[in-house]
């Protein structure tokens, strides 16, 4: 999510029927909604007016002081929903921590955070605060030292620092669960928990939820006072102007790669999206090194710099654009032909919104997405939500660049020469190819090569890099088809009992730990078990966040004394694989590895996976397993793992096993 969503307008939400009848009456803008001048001069700069269903239903509730629950999916303008009136409840004069916003990723705690910012403008003194695993701890705690107002976290570093003692939660007035069904789903049901209990009981509570399954009425009917519920729907809809273009291309050879495809496209204008500001800003700098008129616009520039960085971009005094979803909302300049996505958008409506900045006044545009190979399941759910199959393209070559940059020059040469005045230079080149004895093509062909900046063999190497590059894809694409095709055709394990003995025992298939079920990509071994303190949710947060996966990417989580197994759906490639093994869950390097199966008995003794293994021998490693709903109910192992229900909504408050695990 990002705060682009957070503004999304009823153009891209549909009204469910109970609001069809409301449909008809006057427009209702974010003036009518109640909000204080400060926030309402914070919108008016973002150009905004309507607000979305979610929005104009949520808002006034909260500003009335009722809990909420807002069933809405991502993109339907949650984050201004709560955003807005939490800031017009708190005292910034207070440096103390007035709200909290629990998300389940770090990626969505970030973006959170950088909206409220962004709402909270013309407040002077009020400060945000993004608090995650994998970011050190050090600033967080100065930060809160000093007092800041609003903390946005994920449950798992908000725990680790009421646990310290460095976050203070006694002047709450506002909590918000954003997420919440994907909170719980990733295992943190008893960490909301924990932080419902650190909290006043006078507090005011807005959850969000794409989905209202029991476990989350439950959780609503637990620490909500009487909540309002409010439902709309969305629809995604995407530009049919807009060519919808994709790229499987490496993190490592991004900024190669948006290069070469800005240098080989003739629109007048571009915009490149960048997932947060410090990506932004980096991916802007490495374009003016390489001499493109680019200049980037984040939540950190002042409304004032970012209308002249859009003057020049609309005068043609610019002509790339660096920018976040919260920067470039409501961005309409009609000379943008292209749209980049470097990071492709978590969500469908950003993705909509970011290709809307093209292909406008009646004009046809182009957008391309950056997809790298752990992606295509974001992509795929994208695909799906428009209702639009983007077309894979390969990323032009240093000689495609060099090849369109000599057309484009040989195209003014007809010009340049009705202009006249070539007497000089044609006596020059008379006299080189009289002394060299060079072929007046060969001269030419120099001299274009030249021009484009071809010294030869800086540019002959570049080009073996590409190729070396673009066979590593195609082997990574090759492979990958093929072994998507074997576990296609390859018959499910998935059954619990041993139907052909007849027996009612367990399977003890791959070293006698339960049956996977059906296919789920591919089993990786992980080195953090037991023994390291790790919980399904420490993996979770290390995968998610170190890998950039999702919760849908994920299968079932075994863990044992030393080490755990997990399936995992999304191809990674060594640069993913290597992120995520120097990710630490309890102060251990992850070293994640393809599981090659059990190793073999030696002296009669078991290995580490073999004592363990079985759904009832042993210490039983815990077997977590999403599709299941949670841990195996006939796992018993003596370390007595705490068993993970996704129906009851987290961990059994009767089961008093296990260690805490990293957060």
């Amino acid at each position: 999510m990002t705060a682009a969503e957070a503004h999304e307008t009823s153009e891209s939400t549909a009204p469910s029927t109970e609001e069809t009848a409301a449909a008809q009456e006057p427009t209702v803008t974010f003036d009518d909604l109640g909000l204080p001048e400060n926030l309402l001069a914070a919108i008016k700069e973002l150009g905004f007016e309507k607000p979305s269903s979610i929005q104009e239903r949520a808002i006034p509730e909260l500003l009335n002081g009722s809990d909420i629950t807002g069933i809405a999916q991502t993109g339907t303008g949650k984050t201004a929903a709560f955003g807005l009136p939490m800031l017009a409840a708190l005292d910034p004069e207070l440096r103390a921590v007035q709200a909290l916003v629990l998300a389940p990723t770090r990626e969505l705690a970030m973006q959170v955070a950088e909206a409220i910012e962004t709402f909270a403008s013309h407040i002077d003194g009020l400060e945000v605060l993004a608090v995650y695993g994998g970011s050190p701890y050090p600033p967080q705690i100065r930060a809160l030292k000093t007092g800041v107002q609003v903390v946005v976290g994920t449950p798992g570093r908000v725990i680790d620092h009421l646990e310290r003692g460095t976050l203070d939660l006694s002047n709450i007035r506002f909590l918000v669960l954003d997420e919440a069904d994907e909170m719980l789903r990733m295992g943190f049901a008893e960490d909301v928990d924990r932080v419902f209990s650190e909290a006043p009981a006078e507090r005011q509570v807005a959850l969000f939820s794409a989905t209202m399954p029991p476990q989350i009425r439950r959780v609503a009917q637990q620490h909500l006072n009487n909540p309002v519920e409010i439902a709309v729907a969305r629809q995604s809809t995407t530009v049919s102007s807009v060519t919808q273009e994709y790229a499987v291309v490496p993190f490592r050879h991004k900024a190669g790669s948006l290069f070469r495809v800005l240098a080989t496209s003739d629109v007048e204008a571009a915009i490149v999206f960048c997932r947060t500001r410090g990506a932004a800003e980096e991916v802007g700098s490495a374009l003016v090194e390489r001499g493109i008129s680019a200049a980037t616009i984040s939540g950190d520039v002042a409304q004032k710099d970012r209308e002249k960085i859009v003057e020049r971009l609309r005068s043609g005094q610019l002509d790339v654009l660096v920018a976040t979803d919260v920067a470039a909302r409501g961005l309409d300049v009609d000379r943008i032909g292209l749209v980049v996505n470097f990071d492709i958008p978590g969500e469908p409506e950003a993705y909509v919104h970011r290709i809307g900045r093209t292909g406008r006044a009646g004009r046809t545009g182009r957008a391309l997405s950056f997809v790298t190979p752990s992606e295509r399941n974001k992509l795929k759910f994208i695909e799906r939500t428009i209702r639009t199959q983007l077309t894979e393209i390969e990323i032009p070559s240093p000689a495609d660049v060099s090849e369109h940059k000599v057309k484009k020059m040989l195209g003014s040469l007809e010009t340049r020469i009705s202009a006249g005045r070539l007497a000089m230079y044609e006596q020059l080149i008379a006299t080189y190819i009289e002394e060299h004895e060079a072929g007046e093509i060969t001269v030419a062909a120099a001299l274009a090569a030249i021009a484009v900046g071809d010294s030869g063999p800086r540019a002959r190497a570049e080009q073996e890099e590409y190729e070396k590059q673009l066979a590593e894809d195609r082997r990574g694409r090759k492979n990958r088809e093929e072994r998507e095709a074997r576990f296609k055709d390859r018959p499910a394990r998935g059954d619990r009992f041993d139907r052909d003995r007849g027996g009612d025992r367990p399977s003890r298939d791959r070293g006698g730990r339960g049956g996977r079920g059906e296919e789920f990509g591919t089993r990786y071994r992980i080195a953090v078990g037991h023994a390291d303190g790790a919980e399904p949710r420490g993996i979770v947060g290390a995968l998610t966040n170190e890998g950039g996966l999702n919760g849908r990417d994920l299968g079932r989580i075994e863990i044992f004394g030393s080490f755990s197994l997990v399936d995992i759906s999304a191809h990674m490639d060594e640069d993913t694989l290597g992120r995520i093994a120097r990710a630490r869950v309890g102060g251990k390097a992850l070293r994640i590895r393809p599981d090659e199966g059990p190793a073999p008995r030696s002296g009669g003794r078991f290995d580490d996976r073999g004592d363990r293994g079985g759904d009832r021998g042993g210490r039983g490693g815990r077997s977590f397993d999403r599709d299941r709903g949670g841990y195996d109910r006939n796992d018993r192992g003596g370390r007595g793992g705490r068993s993970f229900d996704r129906d009851r909504g987290g961990y059994d408050r009767n089961d008093r096993g296990g260690r805490r695990g990293n957060r």
